[in-house]
């Protein structure tokens, strides 16, 4: 099969491969779109390792048609349109998947869409919903809210019942964000994300954090007692110096996750949580994501750089 190779230079290229094994539990798929996410990039710069005993191949999300099951998957799953979150191998022709990771598509859902979605919803879930314990009426604030998590996290918050203020680095994201509901869109390029959530009395109880560096302070003092904040990359570095009196005096909670090196298990129990409270809403159309631009396999050297160029509004995909 086609897959993407990563040589000494951390240089993308189409090249052959052998097709994956269909192990117990597990589906083959064959890969219509794959979803490029922000992981994929530090592990092409060698950053961001497969597990061990997972697929070198890049790509954390697909969606296609499953074309074989292994032992233990009932045949029935055979043809049917599904996205899945992968543990690795989503830009190649086929990749396999355990059951407990994949997700029937809707028929009012493209496959195209469909692919823009494990990953981000996932992620949202598990640090905006289990960690960060978000509930309704709350105040989240979201840096990033125009991204591919930052844009399906703000979504879900406001489905939930909670006052959303994000950060963009323009007017058209701030204005992308305005769209998706949020109540307060903040242009960092422009104004300090922490005095104009002051002047709009928008003091957060949770932060959905990918900055780091100098805004963990900034959160620190911004947040409400018994605030949290839930990191989930650092864009601005992770070795920080900060005063932590407000931690203790407040009783901030932080935290964090990463979801690649996460259990079958774990995952499964995400997805099923998943299926039962988000995926009706995704059905009919209340949650979507957007997808900035596609680009065909052999151009996803392109589509790393248009995401690596922090423009992007949404998803960026490969089309197979």
């Amino acid at each position: 099969m086609r897959c993407i190779g990563v040589d000494e230079h951390q240089n993308l290229y189409v090249t052959q491969t052998d097709m994956p094994v269909c192990e117990r539990g597990e589906v083959l798929i064959r890969v219509a779109f794959a979803g490029v996410n922000r992981p994929d990039l530090l592990q092409r710069r060698g950053l961001y390792p497969p597990p061990t005993g997972h697929s070198p191949i890049l790509g954390l999300e697909v969606a296609g048609e499953i074309v074989a099951v292994g032992s233990g998957v009932e045949a029935s799953w055979v043809g049917k349109r599904v996205c899945a979150l992968c543990n690795g191998g989503g830009y190649a022709e086929f990749v396999s998947v355990p059951l407990g990771q994949v997700i029937e598509i809707p028929p009012s859902l493209p496959t195209r869409e469909a692919a823009a979605l494990p990953e981000a919803l996932f992620t949202a879930y598990i640090n905006v919903f289990q960690l960060g314990k978000l509930a309704p009426g709350e105040t989240l604030l979201i840096q990033g809210g125009s991204g591919g998590v930052g844009h399906i996290a703000l979504q879900m918050a406001k489905l939930t019942g909670a006052t959303v203020a994000v950060t963009a680095g323009s007017e058209e994201k701030v204005n992308f964000c305005r769209s998706l509901g949020a109540d307060l869109a903040i242009n960092y390029r422009q104004q300090d994300f922490a005095e104009q959530c002051r002047q709009h009395s928008m003091q957060p109880d949770l932060v959905l954090d990918c900055v780091g560096g100098d805004y963990v302070s900034k959160h620190l003092a911004l947040l409400k007692t018994e605030g949290r904040i839930v990191q989930i990359a650092f864009l601005r570095g992770s070795a920080v110096s900060v005063d932590l009196m407000p931690m203790m005096l407040k009783r901030i909670t932080m935290t964090g996750s990463t979801l690649r090196a996460r259990s079958a298990e774990f995952k499964q129990s995400c997805r099923d949580d998943i299926l039962e409270r988000w995926w009706p809403l995704v059905a009919t159309a209340e949650l979507r994501p957007r997808i900035e631009c596609e680009f065909p396999l052999e151009d996803a050297a392109e589509a790393h750089r248009s995401l690596d160029d922090g423009e992007v509004m949404g998803k960026v995909l490969l089309s197979l």
